[in-house]
């Protein structure tokens, strides 16, 4: 006998299934017994009677969170037992039979509640355990729609999704690298990606035009608030566009899945209005402005764009620096400052922020396709021409056969998921997510390593000496 996910059991009345999953509860009325079993789909009352010995004896013995599998008639409840609460709210089961498949020792976190009183240490340690929550369950469903959404709205573009590589090179993009030693070429380092940022640009040299893909980005950053030193998002890039392009796009995507798949939302404001940084921060003293209307309305969707940002901005030594991506282009009233390198201070670049309810949830920019205004760049920021060329000749080389303009934009997932299903933070939206300070309680990372692993890496550990 085939087996039945529970939300599917209401359309077969007077059927005997087979299902299987978790036991919620179990409570007795008289002699009766009832058992509440929960699996992904939803929850079953299961009805166990004294006149079927061997199954009633073995419910008596079940206890929360056990395994069962069970098999009986779907039969319609009581009129006055109906629970209009649940999609399986007008039927249950008669069991005729019940097979014990795995027990559970008492639980160290109930998962009955929201769970936002518990310790986080504790939901990080058990988070298989955590994530039986029914509003964990629903903010990781929630989360596979909206990647399966975006999919499906870029391949009606035309889009293709393409993967990049995860051991790549260390270049500086503005945060710090993690890094990977290569065994096979000693006291050399691969480097985890901030981001697919060269590849996807390398991707439009080659002619392909729209890409896209939902990857995984690395950042070795020191702890900041809602911040994973792991995280996902939605990177895409398009060639022969201009800003407006890759904005009309991204609006448009967003409008149409907040329109299917939160229609209870309310977006503040179409088209989204758009805001100078120079604005952003005389106003609202950010450059992440939260424009709602109503912040007490929990279904009030504020997007807005920043844009118009600086392009470089003074280091603590004097220098300068990029303000976002050194791969962005100037906007084309700057492109001769920008090339000549002079007004530097003035130079405005063709970035652009996407925000929502105060919290940036995508960057992007129109960029820098030929090699002299790449360079410029990291002449302005002070790279000598020897470093330029061996962090980024691979750039400069490819930009020498046929660049084409191109521009992309990269929402950050957890941060989007995490507004649209009204979750305090991104370590709510994420399965398995790590501390702030980059721990992972479950599975006791990051951790030492075997003196024989390090051995064969040429690694050595210095032990630090007190000063």
């Amino acid at each position: 006998m085939i087996r039945f996910l529970i939300k599917d059991t209401a359309k077969h009345v007077g059927e005997k299934l087979k299902v299987s999953g978790w036991v919620n509860v179990r409570r007795a009325h008289g002699k009766i017994l009832f058992v509440d079993l929960r699996d992904i789909s939803g929850v079953l009352q299961l009805v166990f009677v004294p006149s079927n010995k061997e199954a009633y004896e073995k419910a008596e013995k079940i206890r929360p969170e056990w395994v069962i599998e069970v098999r009986g008639q779907i039969v319609k409840r009581p009129e006055n037992m109906i629970n209009s609460k649940i999609e399986t709210g007008q039927v249950e089961m008669s069991v005729d039979e019940l097979n014990v498949l795995s027990e559970s020792e008492t639980m160290p976190l109930s998962i009955e509640t929201d769970g936002y009183d518990i310790g986080e240490e504790v939901r990080m340690k058990y988070r298989y355990l955590d994530l039986r929550r029914e509003r964990l369950k629903n903010n990781l469903i929630a989360r596979y729609k909206l990647v399966k959404f975006i999919r499906d709205f870029l391949g009606n573009e035309d889009f293709i999704e393409i993967e990049t590589p995860i051991l790549t090179k260390s270049t500086p993009e503005g945060a710090r690298d993690y890094i990977v030693p290569a065994r096979l070429n000693p006291g050399t380092f691969y480097a985890l990606p901030q981001s697919p940022q060269q590849y996807k640009q390398l991707f439009m040299v080659a002619g392909l035009e729209k890409y896209y893909q939902i990857p995984r980005c690395f950042r070795d950053e020191d702890p900041r608030g809602d911040r994973q030193p792991e995280f996902t998002q939605l990177d895409l890039e398009m060639s022969f566009v201009e800003r407006e392009d890759v904005m009309e796009l991204t609006e448009r995507m967003f409008i149409s899945l907040v329109k299917t798949l939160y229609p209870n939302k309310k977006i503040q404001e179409i088209p989204f209005p758009r805001i100078t940084y120079k604005d952003a921060m005389e106003k609202y003293k950010s450059d992440r402005p939260d424009i709602r209307k109503n912040k007490d309305n929990k279904d009030l969707l504020a997007f807005c764009w920043v844009i118009d940002f600086p392009f470089f901005e003074k280091t603590d030594e004097g220098g300068w620096t990029f303000t976002h991506n050194p791969f962005s282009a100037a906007k084309p009233e700057f492109r001769e400052d920008l090339l000549n390198k002079k007004n530097i201070e003035k130079i405005l670049t063709s970035q652009y922020d996407i925000v929502l309810n105060g919290s940036e949830i995508g960057g992007g920019s129109i960029r820098n396709h030929t090699a002299e205004a790449l360079e410029k760049v990291f002449e302005i920021m002070g790279y000598k021409k020897e470093r330029i060329q061996q962090n980024f000749g691979h750039m400069l080389e490819a930009f020498k056969y046929g660049a084409p303009p191109h521009g992309g934009i990269a929402p950050g997932i957890d941060r989007l998921i995490s507004i649209l299903q009204n979750e305090p933070n991104i370590r709510e939206v994420i399965a398995f997510p790590k501390t702030g300070d980059g721990r992972d309680f479950m599975m006791n990372a990051p951790s030492e390593v075997d003196k024989k692993q390090l051995e064969e890496l040429h690694i050595k550990i210095a032990k630090k000496t007190k000063k």
